[in-house]
Order: structure tokens, then sequence, then C-alpha cells
């Protein structure tokens, strides 16, 4: 049973959404669509400083540029065509935004770096793609690639200064260090002609940070992004994006959720704000800006779930008003009726809209799963349609996304216009095509090309037939969207023969209040499972305070009293959402620090890394098992 897009008439006949105008089928072709449909408006913004407004630069003024500096890239060397790979690592700003438009005007291909792939994976890709030539956004990120020094690599050009002594150290390994607005006036005055890209022609290897291994490069055509773009912009119907449309520029365009949003307001004419680059201060920016639209994570929706429910759970009042105001738009909802100017809008959610900028339209949730609760609170407090999509680099992006006017949560939507879909059986999980289960399979404009250099990896993922199998499980539900409900990968059987998944396990607990990060582990010789809790901080020493129980927050997680609440609370929770007795844990071990990128127990986009947390943790896991027998 193969699932297509209903948005799109010629889905049913096989075909697949491939661009939405003739003349813009390129991501070269699409910018300049921008410029002309914006009439020369704002196109990028940003801060000079706190509290500073944001400051704009135009369509023609940016697409200038990014012609100078491309020509300037030429001027030093560089051969225009598909063999120059040139890489950006650079937090999200306007000269990211110009490299990318300067490599298309040339059909260069873009390789993005990212501080979180660490030092070792950023060489890694350095050499795979054997790139002479980096643009750097500072003095920091110059040292981290001086460090690994590449053989290959020739020159940095740095976006802002960087002293001396980085200089005299890029000396002393044979790389030149140039000044972004050096090569920019250098390419005006040569002013080289420019050689567009064809549709089939690639635009940029885009790394993924694999839980296992070096990350692989996946390579994507100017063809598969415009097709994401153009089919999400096309299900979005009156929703669509506009010039009149601001967007707000905070989650990494190393990613190709950002990316692909990014590309598709420049097709339309609108305008980006960068954040100032630290995500502390994102309401600051968030209130300077006031965004139409924003491409956002669960962590963000999370977060300010869990901060509007602290700020009521003290008095009985706030608590009535915010349940009150909650159902009242929840029944909205259910009439598709989407608003911010109702009285409850007013007297409850103000504070939450106006946290955002006040003036949100659309907001496009991706990269993880989101719980049902937190994204009709989000509906119904920031008043603004959100829609959830499901894809992955792979397939540019987008593989579903939920369709306005459908309230329900806990599903990612039927298929986009650019793909088609298909469940294959995975039988040693006991899923099953016929039953409407099954490993989530991809064809379409929007699936890449393979993985760079990486034949044999290529194969194991897309078969001959040009499906992409994605290794994550899905189910169809009754009215025809998808729903993730697994993993391929991470499943392991009990010694009695029970098998565990992890993930399912994890998303229940993390539920508790008193749960920040959870790790779930079982081994075959072993009858049950363990978990590794990273517990929250604030609840747990408000837990303390009230029970009398004093120390720091790391002698709170070693106290035998603090253990029990959480184990306790995490069982409740694993109970009502019908855990099985072998699938809730024995023990737990309480540890004081997050896993984050930084320690390397999480991946960039935010997911586990279970052989490394496992290996971490190794001790305690051993302790845990060895107090159960």
């Amino acid at each position: 049973m193969v699932r297509v897009s209903k948005f799109y008439k010629d889905a049913k006949n096989g075909r697949f959404l491939r661009y939405l105008h003739e003349d813009t089928r390129t991501l070269y072709e699409s910018f300049r669509r921008g410029v002309k449909e914006s009439n020369n408006g704002p196109c990028l913004g940003w801060r000079e400083g706190p509290n500073k407004p944001y400051v704009w630069q135009n369509y023609n003024e940016t697409l200038l540029r990014a012609k100078n500096f491309g020509s300037g890239l030429l001027c030093q060397g560089l051969v225009p065509g598909q063999q120059t790979f040139i890489g950006i690592y650079s937090q999200n700003c306007p000269e990211w935004i110009m490299t990318e438009q300067a490599a298309y005007s040339y059909s260069m291909v873009v390789v993005p770096l990212y501080d979180t792939l660490g030092s070792n994976a950023c060489a890694f890709i350095v050499n795979q793609t054997e790139m002479t030539v980096v643009i750097c956004e500072d003095d920091k990120k110059a040292n981290l690639l001086l460090d690994q020094s590449p053989r290959c690599l020739r020159k940095l050009i740095t976006i802002k200064d960087v002293s001396p002594s980085t200089h005299q150290r890029a000396r002393s390994r044979g790389v030149e260090i140039l000044k972004f607005s050096d090569v920019e006036i250098q390419g005006a005055q040569k002013d080289h002609p420019c050689v567009p890209p064809t549709p089939d022609n690639l635009c940029t290897i885009c790394y993924t940070s694999g839980t296992t291994g070096m990350p692989k490069g996946v390579m994507l055509t100017h063809e598969n992004v415009v097709a994401s773009m153009c089919s999400v912009i096309m299900q979005l119907g009156e929703y669509r994006p506009s010039k009149n449309d601001v967007m707000i520029s905070f989650l990494p365009l190393a990613h190709m959720l950002e990316r692909c949003c990014e590309n598709a307001l420049y097709m339309m004419g609108g305008a980006v704000g960068f954040y100032s680059g630290d995500i502390r201060r994102l309401a600051d920016d968030l209130s300077a800006l006031k965004p139409t639209m924003m491409p956002a994570v669960p962590r963000l929706l999370n977060r300010l779930y869990d901060k509007a429910q602290s700020e009521i759970s003290n008095s009985r009042l706030k608590k009535l008003l915010f349940n009150m105001a909650l159902s009242a738009k929840e029944s909205e909802l259910k009439r598709s009726i989407v608003r911010s100017d109702s009285v409850w809008d007013k007297i409850v959610f103000r504070k939450i809209r106006e946290g955002m900028g006040g003036r949100l339209r659309i907001m496009v949730v991706g990269s993880a799963p989101l719980a049902g609760t937190v994204l009709t609170f989000a509906r119904c407090a920031l008043g603004c349609l959100i829609v959830e999509g499901y894809g992955q680099t792979e397939c540019t992006a987008p593989v579903t996304l939920t369709v306005q006017g459908d309230h329900v949560p806990e599903h990612v939507g039927p298929p986009v216009a650019c793909c088609k879909v298909k469940l294959v059986d995975v039988p040693e999980m006991e899923y099953y095509a016929s039953q409407g289960q099954g490993e989530v399979c991809v064809r379409g404009a929007n699936v890449f090309q393979g993985y760079f250099k990486e034949p044999e990896k290529t194969h194991e993922v897309l078969d001959q037939d040009g499906w992409h199998h994605t290794g994550d499980i899905g189910k169809w539900m009754p009215n025809g969207t998808l729903k993730i409900i697994d993993r391929r990968k991470h499943i392991f059987k009990l010694s009695q023969g029970e098998y565990i998944v992890p993930e399912k396990i994890e998303n229940i607990y993390i539920r508790s209040q008193y749960v920040e990060q959870v790790f779930v582990h079982g081994e075959s010789l072993k009858s049950c499972v363990v978990a590794v809790v990273v517990p929250d901080v604030d609840v747990v020493k408000c837990w303390a305070l009230e029970n009398g129980i004093k120390g720091t927050f790391s002698e709170l997680c070693d106290n035998e009293r603090v253990k029990k609440v959480i184990l306790e609370d995490m069982l409740q929770w694993g109970r009502t959402a019908g855990l099985k007795t072998f699938e809730q844990v024995k023990d737990i071990y309480l540890h004081p620090d997050p896993f984050s990128v930084q320690n390397g127990l999480l991946t960039p986009t935010m997911k586990a890394k279970r052989p490394e947390i496992r290996n971490y943790f190794k001790p305690q896991i051993e302790d845990m098992y060895k107090q159960l027998e």
C-alpha cells in the first residue's frame, strides 16, 4: 500500500511535484525570484548588540554582495562547477546565506560544518570532500580547524576579525587567513560572470551526525531542495509564506529543516532575522524582531509548556483559570478555529504569546517526537497554526506534514507532494505492513542521491527501485496520516525472551515531572531493565525543601528518599501508560549532570548516543544489576 499526497492531483498517476514555477527550479533561481517578489524589500536582518533594534539589508544588496563574494572566491583560485566544495563553519548569520548564494552563483557545492560534530568530525569532512577553502565565523572556530589542520585546507575566510597569533599559527600550517569583506571587494573589481547550476546539480552535502561512527555526507541536488520547499508551500495553501512574512533564524543552518524554511521564505520574498547567537537571549531577539513565522523543535515547546505549568503550580486560582482557558481554546481548535484575540487569549495566554514576539501566525515543528499535550497547549496558547512534520536529512527534510485544520496531535500528517510513502515488514520486531505497520520507506523528488564516497552505506538504505529505507517504524492512522511509533535499531531481548524497546519506555518516563532525561538499559543475560535518570533540578530542589532534605543537587541525587520518590513516580507513569511489568525499571541511578552534545552523550540533533551512554555509565549499571541479584 503506497500513499501519496492529496494536494497534488498528478500524485495518484505516480508523478512527484518538483517545482511550482517553470523558471524556478534551482536555489539560484529561487533567490532571484524572491528579489522580484519582494520588490527589493528587506531580506536579512541582524542586531549590532543587546538592546539594539534589527538592522536590515535589502534583497538587491544581498544578491550583489553574494555574487561579489562568489566572484572573489574565483579570484582566490577556485573553479566554478560541481567539483568545488565550499565549507561553512559559522553560526546562523547574513554571511552564511550570502556564502550559500555565492556558491550557487558559480554551481559550487555548500558543505556546512558545525560545532557539535566535534573537531575530529570536522577534520574528517574537510578531508573527505578535499575542500581547500572554509568560510569561518571567528577566531575560536578558525583555531578549532587549525587544531586538526587537514592537509588539503589552504584558506580560511573569516567573517569576524582574528588575532595576530591565529594568523601566525595558520601561516605555520600553510593556511592563509583572509577577511570576508576583502574577498567581496576583490570579487566586485573582477566581476566574473555567473555560472548557474541545473536542477540535477548538487547544491549541498549535508553531513548527518551518525549515532554510530563518523558522520555521513548526504548528497542533495537543487531539485531535491526545491521539490521539498514547493511541496510544503503548496500544502500550506492560504497559510503559505509571503513577502510580508518575517522569520526568526535560530535553528542551525547546518541542518536541512532550517535551510529549507529559509530558502522557501527567500523564494517568496520574505525577510529573515538572525538571532544574536546566544540561545539564552532568544526571548529578547523574539521581542525585538516580532516574527510571523518560526521553525521550531519540540524542546522549545516543551520549555514553554514546563514554564507555564510551573507558573500556575502554586496558585489554585491561576490553575483554575488556566484550565478553563485551555478547554475553551481546545473546543475552538476542534472546530478548526485558530485565533489569538479571544477573552482567554487576553487574560491567560497574552504573556506566553508576547514572549514569542506577539505576531506569530505559523510554526513548523520537526526533528523529534512531540507530546500531544504539549502540542495542544502550544496551539491554544500561541493562537497560531502549528504544523508538525516528519522527515530526514536523506529526504531533504520533509516526508510528511500535518494539515491545517487537523487538531488531533500525535501523528505527523500525510505524505507531502514530492514523494510517496510505503511501510514494509519488520518481522523481527513483529511489525507487518498488512496490519498497517512497518518501516517507513520513501521514494520521490526529495530523496537524496547517496552518501558521499560511501556506496556501501548508500546501498544499505537506498534499494534498487529508489526507495529510501528510513529505519523508522510507522503506522497508518485511520485518516491516512502517519504516526512514528518506533525506531528499527534499538531493541534488545531480556533473558526470558521478551523484547524491549528502550525509547518507548523512555518516552513514557520522561513525562514524570522529576525527570529531565532518562536512559533505559537492558541486557540479554538479565531478566529486567534499569535506568540512568538525570533529575529536573528545580523540581527536585523544590521537593527536597518541602520535605526538609538539605544538600547540593549532587547530594540530593545520592539521597535514598529522593531516589524512592522519583522511582515511584516513574513507575506510576509506566502503569498509566500500560507498560508491562518486564518493561518497568527495577532500579535507577540518579546522575546530576545532563547528557549533552558537549560531553559526547547526545548527537547534534539531541538524540541519545546509546553506545556512548552505556559505556559512560557502565560501572553504575553493573552496580545496579549486582544489587538486584
